[in-house]
C-alpha cells in the first residue's frame, strides 16, 4: 500500500493522500523542477560561452548539436528505462550531467574552451537527455496512486512554466557575477540537488501483472525487439495510440505559431516585442490557471471527451490569433486558447499514463518526448520558409487546422471518447 495513504476515520476507508500533500511526491517534484531549472540555465550559459569564441552561425550550430542525439536516441532511451528501471536511469543520467557541467565550469575558470569542446558538451548533454526524459516521464505513475496522476501532471506543468520563466534571468544574474563559469556551476549545483532528492524518492513496486510481464522472458529479447514491441503496443492500444498520434499532430501544428510565429506576426502587424509578450504571457496565464484547477480538483468527468473538445477550442484559438487584426483581440483569443490548452494537455498525459501497462511506461514516455522535443521543433524552419510565400496568417490557420485534425482522431475513437481517469477519493 502507498505509504502516503490516509484513513477516513468515519468510514474506515484507506485512501491515497492528495499528491500536493504527499512528501514523497513533493520531493520528486522539487527534484524535477531543479533539473528543469538547471537545463534552462545550462542552455543560456552554453549560448553565451559559444558566443565568446564563435561566430553567430557557429553559435547556432553549437545550440543545435544537442537536439541531434536527443531525437535519434530518444526511443532507445525508453527501451533502456523499461529494461533497467526508470529510477536507475534517472539517477545515472543526472549524475553524469552533474559531472559534465561542473567540469565545463572548471574548464572555463582555468582556460577558454574552444568551439569543439562546447560542441562535444552539447552532444553529450543531448545523449544524456535521450536517457533522462523517457525515464523521468515513466516515474509519476510509480510514485503516486493512479487517481492522483492528473494532479501530479498538473504540478509538473506548473513546474515547467516556472522553470522556463525564471531560468533566463537567473542565468543572467549568475553570468553578471562570474561569467559563463558561474552559470555552468549553478546549473551543475542544481543537477546535484536534483540527484540528491531523487535518491531519496521512494519508487513503488510494479503490480503483480506488470511484474510478470517484466520478468525475464522464456526467450532472450534484444533492445530492437523491445523497441518494436513498445511501438506495436502503442499502435494497437485503443486509447494510447490515438492520443499519442493526436498529441504529435497538435504539437507540430501549434508549437511554431506560439514561438517563431509570434515574432514574425507581431513584427508584420506592428505590435512589436510588447505585443509578443502580451500574447505569449496571457497564453501562459491560461495554461497555468488550468494546471492549478486540475491540481486542486484532481479529476474531470468524461476526461476523454473533454480532452478532445478542449483541443478543438485550443486549435481554433491558435488559428484565430493569426486572423484577428487588433492586438487586444489577439490577446483575448490567446487567453482562451491557453485555458483550453491547459485542460487538454494535462488530461492527455494523465489518460495515457494511467492507461499504460507499467512495463511499457518508458517506451511510451519516449515516444511522447520524441514528438515534443524531436519532431515538433522541425516546424520552426518550415514556418519561417513558408512565411516568405504565404505570410503568417495562412500558416496560423494551417497550424490550427492540423492540431484540430489531431483532435478528430481522438473524437473518432469510441475508446478515447469514453476514457475516464480513476476516481479521486476525497
Amino acid at each position: 500500500m502507498n505509504r502516503a495513504a490516509q484513513k477516513n476515520t468515519t468510514t474506515g476507508e484507506i485512501r491515497p493522500r492528495p499528491a500536493y500533500r504527499d512528501r514523497n511526491v513533493l520531493r520528486w517534484l522539487v527534484a524535477y523542477s531543479a533539473s528543469l531549472l538547471g537545463d534552462g540555465i545550462y542552455f543560456v550559459a552554453l549560448a553565451w560561452a559559444a558566443n565568446s569564441v564563435a561566430s553567430p552561425a557557429e553559435v547556432g550550430i553549437v545550440m543545435a548539436m544537442g537536439s541531434i542525439p536527443r531525437a535519434v536516441l530518444m526511443l532507445g532511451g525508453g527501451v533502456v528505462a523499461d529494461r533497467f528501471g526508470p529510477r536507475a536511469v534517472v539517477l545515472g543520467s543526472d549524475a553524469l550531467r552533474c559531472l559534465v557541467i561542473l567540469a565545463v565550469a572548471a574548464a572555463l575558470v582555468f582556460s577558454s574552451p574552444g568551439l569543439w569542446v562546447l560542441i562535444a558538451v552539447a552532444l553529450v548533454f543531448g545523449v544524456v537527455d535521450a536517457l533522462f526524459l523517457p525515464a523521468v516521464g515513466a516515474l509519476p505513475p510509480r510514485i503516486t496512486e493512479p487517481s492522483e496522476v492528473v494532479r501530479l501532471q498538473s504540478m509538473v506543468m506548473l513546474a515547467g512554466r516556472l522553470s522556463r520563466t525564471t531560468a533566463p534571468p537567473i542565468a543572467g544574474m549568475a553570468m553578471g557575477l562570474g561569467g559563463s563559469a558561474a552559470a555552468f556551476a549553478l546549473a551543475g549545483a542544481l543537477f546535484c540537488l536534483s540527484l540528491a532528492l531523487l535518491w531519496a524518492v521512494r519508487i513503488g513496486s510494479l503490480p503483480a501483472d506488470d511484474t510478470i510481464k517484466d520478468a525475464a522472458p522464456a526467450t532472450p529479447t534484444t533492445p530492437w525487439r523491445d523497441l518494436v514491441e513498445g511501438l506495436t503496443y502503442i499502435r494497437r492500444h485503443k486509447v494510447i495510440g490515438p492520443l499519442v498520434l493526436s498529441g504529435a499532430m497538435s504539437q507540430f501544428g501549434i508549437i511554431a505559431p506560439l514561438t517563431v510565429g509570434l515574432v514574425l506576426l507581431c513584427d508584420q502587424r506592428g505590435w512589436g516585442a510588447g505585443g509578443m509578450g502580451w500574447i505569449s504571457g496571457v497564453f501562459g496565464v491560461g495554461t497555468t490557471s488550468m494546471a492549478l484547477l486540475l491540481t486542486v480538483r484532481g479529476r474531470l468527468p468524461r476526461a476523454g471527451m473533454v480532452q478532445n473538445v478542449s483541443l478543438v477550442v485550443a486549435s481554433a484559438g491558435i488559428a484565430a490569433i493569426g486572423l484577428v487584426p487588433s492586438l487586444p483581440g489577439a490577446v483575448a483569443v490567446a487567453l482562451l486558447s491557453g485555458l483550453a490548452s491547459g485542460v487538454c494537455g494535462g488530461l492527455a498525459v494523465s489518460l495515457i499514463q494511467t492507461a499504460t501497462d507499467r512495463a511499457y511506461l518508458g517506451r511510451v514516455s519516449s515516444v511522447m518526448a520524441l514528438t515534443g522535443v524531436g519532431i515538433a521543433p522541425l516546424a520552426y524552419p518550415l514556418f519561417g520558409v513558408l512565411t516568405e510565400f504565404t505570410g503568417t496568417a495562412p500558416l496560423y490557420v494551417a497550424g490550427g487546422a492540423l492540431s484540430a485534425l489531431g483532435a478528430t482522431i481522438g473524437l473518432a475513437s469510441r475508446a478515447v471518447r469514453g476514457a475516464e481517469l480513476p476516481e479521486v477519493r476525497a
